[in-house]
């Protein structure tokens, strides 16, 4: 009796203590993963902020690279122009060289014709027969007239048309001097290069260069090439990147050009890191959680078998020994009434040394009659309940629900919920059992006119060493769920509880 007390407020605190460290526990925990998450976070933006500003400064070299290849341009453009000048005097003095009789104007004549050094010119007249070459890569001897090989050289730009000796046209032709070709060249591989420099960028970014219509790709970079010819993979990329960064855009040689970009690959993984290691974080917490709860049930299971076993073979000795004593006392002159009763006890204490023994070992489940099976659990506690406790089995005894069970555990089970509710409305109110059928499931409900259950204890209840008694052990509850979640793959639960007005327990149990 005095163990019994000392050990009674350790049983019964410890769920109460076991809840506090959890939360203690949870909050530490919660802390611990608020600063870890909060700290790399803080990385993660420094980096991104970095990432961001290395992008920043690319973009800005792209736009002054673009503004040096308009400038290349513009100044290319320039020559042309002056070029086209020189051959429109280089004309003007060709027909002013037969009709001036100034000498010095002359000279200065064919000095302007003599000076050009650099663009090709052919003199034709109206039959296309060549009068006059200069700075041409052919030799006049052999190439008498203009043949459509030579018209089609020179057809970039169109003959500039000469009234020579009154009435008698002859037709100046010219094309791009060589310097100009080297130039044009030049600036050529400047715009080539341009566009290569930008989808090889140094900040690795992936890169879409499109026409001003923003549908056709003039080049591309850092994305996957099996899908760059896709019109719809390259609309959905360029609306997708314009949505997270402003396109550049930029004037190539006349042509207006759009530069879409999105964030590097490193800086997308930086901006989604910390989701990711909080989700590690969470799969880890939980996967230790169930590897500590399967290793702590697992103890629990190899506690309550041996101490099921243990109790069971130390009932073992005293209880051959009543059966002995029974026998003797049917030979002597006592009350058949009297013996019938202990021969009732000492069947029942024959019965829970059974229900013992049976924890741990392999599940024995029969069809059985639920309904006979509660209605025989009933009977005995009847007798041994006080008379001011009222009995309701539904439905009648003579129904017929079967099920796969063992008795001897499931009779264990309806004399725990009994004795619970019994204890619960003190020893005065209805109990009411209902048996009932379900498509999968077999339902027993157990009712009483009790205390009630606070919500938040519904599921202690069912803990090893909770109870709300001055006197008991907290296993009653416990061995019942054991009873039917382990041996019978069923289910027992807090169906409604209201404080002050009762409780009902079910189970449900496979058809």
């Amino acid at each position: 009796m005095n163990i019994r007390k000392l050990l009674k407020p350790r049983v019964t605190n410890i769920y109460q203590q076991k809840k506090t460290w959890k939360r203690w526990l949870f909050f530490v925990a919660l802390m611990i993963v608020s600063v870890s998450l909060w700290y790399t976070n803080m990385l993660v933006k420094n980096i991104a902020r970095d990432e961001r500003s290395k992008i920043t400064t690319w973009a800005n070299a792209i736009q002054r690279r673009a503004s040096l290849v308009n400038y290349t341009s513009q100044f290319f453009d320039q020559i042309r122009t002056e070029e086209r000048k020189r051959v429109e005097l280089l004309a003007e003095t060709t027909v002013k060289i037969p009709t001036t009789e100034d000498d010095e104007a002359l000279g200065i004549y064919l000095k302007i014709v003599e000076s050009n050094t650099t663009i090709p010119v052919i003199l034709a007249n109206e039959k296309g027969q060549i009068d006059q070459v200069k700075n041409v890569d052919f030799d006049p001897d052999t190439v008498p007239e203009m043949t459509p090989e030579l018209l089609k050289e020179f057809s970039e730009y169109p003959p500039i048309v000469l009234d020579y000796y009154h009435g008698n046209h002859v037709y100046l032709y010219y094309k791009e001097s060589h310097l100009f070709s080297e130039l044009k060249v030049v600036i050529d591989d400047l715009v080539e290069s341009f566009f290569s420099e930008v989808v090889n960028n140094s900040a690795s970014v992936p890169v879409i260069i499109t026409d001003s219509t923003r549908t056709e790709v003039i080049a591309w970079g850092k994305l996957d090439s099996t899908r760059v010819n896709d019109p719809v993979y390259i609309k959905t990329t360029v609306e997708a990147m314009a949505s997270v960064n402003e396109p550049i855009v930029i004037n190539i040689t006349g042509s207006k050009h759009y530069i879409f970009y999105e964030d590097s690959f490193l800086l997308t993984q930086l901006r989604f890191f910390p989701y990711i290691q909080l989700a590690i974080i969470s799969i880890f917490l939980l996967v230790s959680y169930l590897l500590f709860n399967i290793a702590r049930r697992s103890e629990q299971n190899q506690v309550w078998v041996g101490l099921a076993k243990e109790t069971a073979h130390q009932l073992g000795t005293p209880l051959s020994s009543m059966m002995a004593w029974v026998e003797y006392l049917k030979t002597k002159d006592v009350g058949s009434e009297t013996i019938d009763e202990l021969q009732k006890d000492v069947n029942r204490l024959n019965t829970i040394t059974e229900r013992f023994s049976k924890i741990g070992s392999s599940a024995n489940l029969k069809p059985e009659n639920i309904v006979e099976v509660v209605y025989n659990s009933i009977d005995y506690l009847k007798k041994r309940t006080s008379s001011k406790v009222n009995f309701n089995i539904q439905p009648v005894r003579t129904s017929v629900i079967l099920t796969q069970l063992n008795y001897q555990l499931f009779d264990w089970v309806i004399e725990n919920l009994v004795k619970n509710a019994v204890d619960a409305m003190a020893g005065q109110g209805d109990i009411v059992v209902q048996i009932t059928e379900e498509e999968k499931f077999v339902v027993v409900d157990i009712s009483d006119t009790g205390k009630g259950i606070p919500k938040k204890m519904q599921r202690t209840i069912f803990n090893p060493g909770y109870t709300s008694k001055q006197r008991g052990w907290g296993l009653g509850l416990s061995l019942a769920q054991r009873i039917i979640r382990d041996i019978h793959d069923g289910k027992i639960f807090v169906k409604s509880s209201l404080p002050g007005k009762g409780t009902t327990f079910r189970i449900m149990l496979r058809r």
